[in-house]
């Protein structure tokens, strides 16, 4: 009878230490849902097309890209921390804008400067030609005697054919 508990004491010893390895693994995974994964792809861009983002793109790298985003949330990163694996591994078009900030800022306000620039041209441009408008009015006033002779001798030259 002896041998009976020593080999029951043994199978209850195993059964608890499997129980113990299987509570043991990996509980940091958790289910991402699809909407996650999109809010993270919605700031990146596709890496084979121009200027689709990611949630969108319909091509097998993408799909590669949002599986990866998934994982990676799955094994507890952040969305910044994804976002910045993707730039290391990839560069800054992963996300559209530079992320050193100097280069963004720079990016960033270039074209606003350039459509003010552009706008105090027109704005100039204009109010010079408003200006000058009068003037030219006055240089037309004086070209109008001359129309009046040239009326003139032409209606004496149509009359003396007759």
């Amino acid at each position: 009878m002896k041998p009976i508990l020593i080999r029951a004491a043994l199978l209850i010893l195993i059964l608890t230490a499997a129980a113990g390895l299987a509570g043991a693994q990996d509980t940091t995974r958790r289910t991402v849902t699809a909407d996650e994964v999109n809010a993270i792809a919605k700031q990146m861009y596709c890496p084979v097309c121009e200027n689709i983002p990611l949630d969108v793109c319909g091509t097998a790298a993408c799909a590669q890209w949002r599986d990866e985003i998934r994982i990676q949330l799955e094994s507890g990163s952040t969305p910044d921390e994804i976002i910045r694996d993707f730039v290391a591994r990839y560069g800054d078009r992963v996300v559209g804008t530079p992320q050193d900030p100097t280069l963004r800022a720079l990016s960033l306000v270039t074209p606003w400067i350039a459509a003010g620039l552009v706008v105090a041209l027109a704005l100039y441009l204009l109010l010079r030609w408003w200006r000058q408008r009068p003037a030219l009015a006055t240089a037309a006033g004086a070209t109008q005697p001359a129309d009046d002779d040239y009326r003139a001798r032409l209606e004496r030259d149509l009359q003396a054919r007759r």
